[in-house]
């Protein structure tokens, strides 16, 4: 299978139930509720399907940016689709926060900086990050550094992810922008991409923030990832 051909056809002719639209509701259900959504995985994928959103049992209330952020992030795996094959860029890492963020409470703050680098110091897992005066410069490093590798390999993948949430380009929104890069690189490059699990968080994140000590542990969450990512592939390629 072609996976990349496959996406872009299943996308352009609005295949429903495909590994395209399930793909749609996995990626923004788990990136989404990695970062604090409430929306169960019903939910994202009713929004999905009809456009529509529905409150489960017992819940009286949703957040607005949660249903927000799920609909923009379904026009972010498509923007990414569109620039796959294309060396990763600034623009594109820009492009990616903006359409995330669009329209979000967020968004309506001067100094959250929708669609380009923060403005205000943050810190990710207790530790400090590139301060707003540096990310230019160190974005744009890490981008040409990885840019120059004349083959690309899933550890060069992961590698640009650990020091793209290091820098912390973004005021938030971080994780996201750095899921989809990593899903891009994958088809850029013809390996499977993966979908970090919702229920995977936790060594995700140890894998993190224990990286500079133990690679393994971020690298193996991600392949095991990929594992999954794989047997959702291998059942739509059944006849």
């Amino acid at each position: 299978m072609n996976l990349l051909k496959t996406l872009q056809e299943e996308k352009e002719c609005n295949l429903k139930g495909g590994l395209y639209h399930q793909t749609q509701i996995q990626l923004a259900y788990n990136t989404n509720r990695i970062e604090g959504s409430k929306l169960s995985k019903e939910q994202t994928r009713y929004i999905y399907e009809t456009n529509t959103f529905f409150l489960e049992d017992g819940e009286k209330t949703a957040n607005v940016d949660d249903i927000i952020e799920t609909i923009n992030h379904f026009s972010c795996f498509d923007y990414m689709l569109n620039i796959a094959l294309k060396p990763l860029s600034e623009e594109h890492i820009k492009q990616f926060h903006f359409i995330l963020k669009n329209n979000t409470s967020d968004s309506k703050r001067a100094w959250f900086n929708v669609g380009d680098y923060k403005l205000k110091p943050n810190v990710v897992g207790g530790a400090e990050t590139s301060l707003p005066s540096e990310v230019p410069t160190d974005i744009k490093n890490l981008i040409e550094k990885y840019n120059r590798l004349k083959e690309v390999t899933i550890n060069d993948i992961i590698d640009f992810h650990y020091q793209f949430e290091k820098i912390h380009p973004f005021q938030d929104g971080n994780g996201r922008v750095g899921r989809l890069i990593m899903f891009k690189e994958c088809l850029a490059h013809n390996i499977v991409p993966f979908i970090i699990e919702d229920e995977h968080k936790f060594f995700y994140y140890r894998g993190l923030s224990e990286y500079y000590k133990i690679k393994e542990y971020l690298i193996d969450t991600c392949l095991l990832a990929q594992d999954s990512y794989k047997r959702i592939i291998g059942y739509f390629m059944k006849k």
